[in-house]
């Protein structure tokens, strides 16, 4: 785990949109893991900068988005597939066919996580995997548990993740239930991005990096990972005592 603070969120931004760029000259039929929320939109900002500017093309690119809720319509405003397009994928020339989401509709939800594991390992496995993290200190909708979860499931999601989200619902009620990669799923990727920004995150940022490693913490299990990078701005770092 390499610990990495800047002063800002656009700072961090910018660096990390970097290392996905790069990622995507260097191999241009990649496959990225992605996630939503406020975190990661100063990176999707600078990824379409870069790919404004030429000589980069994500038509190859494959996606996989971490999560996506239940019962909710695919094109609702509050949906990440919704998200997603409007912050990234209707910014760059990447293809439709090669972005992929669970479906939150889905008829029989534990085939649709099973078809969706064996996709992502059928194309190779996520070569580099973008996180954020939630202020208890969950990864995807991996919530505080007992164990670590395994491949993607349906979860219930806790009050606290609850609150944290349902200032977005306006109109629609706010989802109880997501579809998620599991952790090991998650953590299958050749790298994985961590990013927090914030004082709200600081408590979840020290449990992550200075805790043990348990599914009561689920960012904790990033210590064991070969190549786990993690972006804090000086807010979220504030806890820190290494």
């Amino acid at each position: 785990m390499k610990i990495n603070i800047f002063k800002t969120a656009e700072e961090i931004g910018a660096a990390v949109a970097e290392i996905f760029t790069d990622t995507v000259k260097a191999n241009p039929s990649c496959v990225l893991g992605l996630a939503t929320g406020a975190t990661p939109v100063p990176t999707y900002k600078n990824i379409i900068k870069t790919f404004n500017e030429g000589g980069i093309s994500f038509k190859d690119v494959k996606t996989y988005n971490l999560d996506e809720y239940c019962n909710l319509p695919k094109n609702d405003k509050n949906s990440y597939y919704t998200f997603m397009h409007e912050q990234l994928f209707n910014g760059l020339d990447i293809l439709e066919e090669n972005v992929h989401f669970l479906d939150g509709n889905a008829a029989d939800p534990e085939a649709e996580c099973k078809a969706y594991d064996a996709e992502i390992n059928a194309a190779g496995g996520i070569d580099v995997q973008l996180l954020g993290i939630g202020n208890n200190a969950h990864i995807g909708f991996n919530e505080p548990a007992d164990t670590f979860t395994e491949g993607s499931f349906k979860v219930k999601l806790t009050e606290s993740t609850i609150n944290a989200n349902k200032i977005y619902f306006d109109e629609n009620p706010m989802p109880e239930y997501a579809l998620t990669m599991g952790i090991k799923q998650i953590v299958s990727a050749k790298k994985v991005i961590l990013i927090a920004t914030g004082e709200k995150k600081a408590e979840a940022v020290r449990n992550m990096i200075e805790g043990p490693v348990t599914a009561q913490v689920p960012a904790s299990v990033l210590q064991e990972h070969d190549d786990a990078l993690i972006f804090l701005d000086e807010a979220a770092a504030s806890l820190l005592t290494k």
